[in-house]
Formats: C-alpha cells, structure tokens, sequence
C-alpha cells in the first residue's frame, strides 16, 4: 500500500582503484564516475532497462572544478553529469552540477526526493568521482593524457559556492585555508577543554584508532591498515604536523580514485521497472543547515547548526538517536565528529561505530562525493538488517554546511509527512575588524612549518579592544612571538598588531 510517488533508494554503486592493484586502469573522472553509475543500475536488479529511463543526473564536483582556478592538468569535461550518462547509455532531460561541499550528496538526496514526492519526475541518479591518485601517479611517470570532453546539452550549474564559506581575510592572508579553519576550531575546543597539544592530539587518535578497522575491511579503502591511537597521535618523519593539532593520518585523505552512485526512484517507476521490493530502501528524513561563516561564529568551538540538522533530522523521522543502529558521522577533521559526539554524549567506543566507511583519512575523501559512499554503504545495512535505521552526517565547508539523512527498509510517507527541511539558525554573527591596530588577544589559531623550517604559515584569529574579530598572522621571525606559537599556548595572549605594506594584519608579542 506505499503510495506511487513515494521516493525510494533502488540502486547504489561504487568503485575503485589504486595505483598498486593488479589491473589498476588509470581512469579519468568521468570513468570513475561511470563505473559507479553501472554499478547503481546493476544494483537495482530491474526486470527492464534502466539506464534510458532516468530523468536527471546530478553530478558532484571534482577537485579540479570545485573552485576557481583550480589546476585540470589533463583538461576537464565541460558538462559532467552528461559525460558520466554517455558512459552508462542514459540521456537525461536534466543535468545538475552541484555546489562545492561535503554535504552535497546528502543534500541531494532530500532534494530529489522531494521533487518525486512532488511528481516532477520519477527516476534520477546521484553520482561523482575522484581520480586525484592516478593524476598524480600519471604526471609523476611523465604521462599526459587528454581527458577533456567537449558535450552538448542543458546544464544547471550551481557555481562554486564558496562565497557562503571564506571571508574575504582568509585569502588576503594566505592562511593556512579551509585544513586551517578547521585547525582553529579544533584548538579552540582544546583550549575550552584545557588540554594540551599531546593530550589532544591522544583524543584525536582515541576518536580515529576504531575508523582503521572499518576501513582496513573495505575493499574500496584508499589506507586499509589498522592503526593505534598511539600510532596516530605520535609525530613522526612520516606521521609529521601538517597544521597543528593535526598530524598527517588524522586529516582527509585526497589521493583516492574513487566513484559513488546512487539511484532514487518513485516507487510507481521501481514497479514498472522491475525493481525487486527487497532492494527499495526509504528515505525517512533529511534536513539541511548553514552556518555563519568561521570568523562571525559566536563560539568557535561549536558548530550549532550541525547539531540542529541531525537533531531535525531525528525529529522527522519520530527517533532519538539511540533508535539509530548505523552511523556514518563525516569525519574530514576531528572537528565535526567532536562537534556531534560532544553534543550528543557519544564515545569513540561507541559499540555502533562512527562511520561505515572508514572515514576519509582511512576509506578516503573523494572530494565533494564522500557521503555518496557513506550513503551506499547506509543502504547495503539497511538492506541486510531490515528494519534497522542508518544515519549519515554530510558536512561542507569548514563546518559550514550539514546535512542529515536517515535510511531504513521500513517505508516512510512522503504525503502526510515534511521528509525534507532546509533550516535557517538564528545567530548573533560577530562584528569583524578587517584592519585591527595596537592591542589584540589570540582566541584560537594554527600553526604549520614546512619542511623548509623558514617557511611557517598559520591562522591566527584575535579579539581587538572593542571586542572585534579579526585575522591576522604572527610575526615568525620576532623570536619571542614563535616561540608563543609554537608551545601550543598562546591563547588568552596580548600581542600588537599593525599591517604590513601589503595590506595584512601582522601581530607580534609586545616587547
């Protein structure tokens, strides 16, 4: 008796490759991206051809055009969701680029779900890839390929979005960008909870050790090894401060080749399809979020409106969490998994697991495209444990933008129901000084030294006099002030700040 125009999961695909497997192909984007897509259509187990039935595909947006500028060392397709559909024999009416972020595909999912509840078509896919390994493995062998695809046909593209993440200071001071955000705001928490940089750095490898068991039995792992907390918390030549708090194995792997899909359908189209039922998987709720952007947060140690989507997203779906047997909470950085185990009382022991992946310093992070695996991975436990619920947490952005969804065999109404919400979180935002003069107090910051030991880079976030925000960096070659930075506690600190002749804001310790 489920209504025709509810929406329902009938496919999910993914596919991978690395450099040392035994017929590893080097593939491009686009055929990453449409092996995953077979892989959906195949998974369907539909009595009838799928492929010329969908309707629209959204794509995600690879490295190499999720920002402006960004490096395409061997050319790009021009329209990728209609590269991918080639690749699979599909022509679909609509094509969709999405905006650049983590939380993209589990925000598509609500979208295009509502849009068939809504009747507006009745088959789409959700598909994307990366191919950062082989890019790197190919240039480093002297190979240049040429991947460029030149297609015609409608295209909706969303633009980069990244205006609704950086003030425009980030660029201005050549800070340490979106890994030094989320730097600040770990170190931000640490200074709140009063620990020091190897107390904190022993959580983050707390929290991260269960993630290498995950992702060491994932075939599709870009690192399937299992390592200690200890392991993960020692700095080492190979384990070595990329910005601190974080070492290298606790932060996003890039350098994957990995692909994901997945397919979304009425339940009237899965019927005339063929769909067997046993492959149907509901989507009971999602709901998205946006934060302030970093510098106008009122806390940043907190991202409330990350809590608010998974809170909404429970309230939709009639379930607190303990009613949740699968998690997959987006794990980029520490920041977002301590964001929602903080807020929820969760452990990294939790006997559920925190991910389904592997998480992306261990399974890897595929760009824009993570949570198409994690949503994958959600629908093949549900499909084993009928019944069971399943949660995945998307985040964009430096804990920008969320979005929830939760999965389950059991079936969801669409028509009596809200299923979908975009929320909006009040907020106060914090009042920003682009140029601060004279006295400022550090509240958080990062800090990173190359391998050059004269080259350092940071991000520093201040409180002026009056209580304003503001960016700046240290002055590293002022002995007094590196040597602040570099014991790991320097907040509560006054420095002097001025600005050079370029414009940036240069703070030092006063004599």
């Amino acid at each position: 008796m489920i209504p025709d125009n509810t929406p329902v999961i009938i496919g999910v695909g993914q596919h991978s490759e690395r450099p040392q497997d035994a017929g590893y192909e080097a593939l491009s984007h686009m055929d990453m991206a449409g092996r995953a897509l077979q892989a959906a259509i195949d998974d369907c187990r539909a009595a009838q051809p799928v492929a010329p039935e969908i309707e629209l595909i959204a794509a995600l947006r690879q490295w190499e055009n999720s920002y402006y500028g960004a490096p395409s060392p061997f050319g790009r397709s021009n329209n990728p969701p209609r590269s991918i559909a080639r690749r699979v024999g599909a022509d679909p009416e609509r094509a969709v680029l999405e905006v650049t972020g983590g939380q993209a595909p589990q925000k598509l999912v609500g979208e295009i779900a509502e849009h068939i509840a809504h009747c507006e078509f009745e088959l789409a896919a959700i598909v994307g890839a990366e191919a950062v390994s082989t890019v790197l493995t190919l240039l480093g062998q002297g190979h240049q390929p040429d991947w460029s695809e030149e297609i015609e046909g409608e295209l909706d593209d969303r633009g980069y979005g990244s205006e609704r993440i950086f003030e425009k200071e980030w660029l201005k001071h050549a800070t340490l960008g979106v890994i030094g955000g989320y730097a600040c705001v770990d170190n931000a928490r640490r200074h709140r909870l009063g620990l020091s940089l190897d107390q904190y750095r022993q959580q983050m490898g707390e929290l991260f050790a269960p993630f290498t068991k995950v992702a060491a039995a994932n075939p599709h792992s870009a690192a399937p090894v299992v390592r200690s907390a200890e392991e993960l918390a020692t700095v080492t030549e190979r384990n070595r401060i990329v910005a601190e708090p974080y070492t290298r194995m606790t932060v996003a792997r890039d350098q994957v080749n990995q692909g994901a899909a997945i397919l979304i359908s009425s339940v009237r189209k899965a019927r005339e399809l063929g769909v067997p039922e046993d492959r149907w998987v509901h989507i009971h709720s999602v709901a998205t979020a946006n934060e302030l952007k970093v510098l106008r947060r009122p806390d940043l140690s907190r991202s409330p409106a990350s809590t608010a989507s998974v809170e909404r997203t429970l309230e939709l779906s009639g379930l607190d969490l303990g009613g949740v047997r699968y998690l997959d909470l987006y794990s980029c950085f520490a920041a977002p998994l301590f964001n929602l185990t903080d807020h929820f009382g969760l452990s990294a022991d939790d006997p559920r697991g925190l991910t389904l992946t592997g998480g992306l310093p261990f399974f890897g992070g595929p760009g824009n495209n993570y949570s198409s695996h994690a949503i994958a991975e959600a629908v093949a436990r549900c499909r084993a444990d009928r019944g069971a619920y399943a949660l995945v947490g998307a985040n964009g952005g430096i804990l920008s933008k969320y979005a929830t969804g939760i999965y389950s065999t059991e079936p969801a109404d669409w028509n009596s129901a809200v299923r979908y919400h975009r929320m909006s979180i009040p907020q106060r935002p914090e009042p920003l000084d682009s140029a601060p003069k004279g006295d400022v107090t550090v509240e958080t910051y990062t800090w990173s030294v190359d391998k050059d030991a004269d080259k350092v880079r940071s991000s520093v976030i201040v409180r002026t006099a009056d209580g304003k925000r503001a960016l700046i960096r240290p002055d590293h070659r002022d002995a007094a002030t590196r040597t602040l930075f570099e014991s790991g506690k320097p907040f509560g600190v006054k420095l002097v700040v001025g600005q050079d002749g370029h414009g940036a804001n240069i703070g030092r310790v006063s004599a």
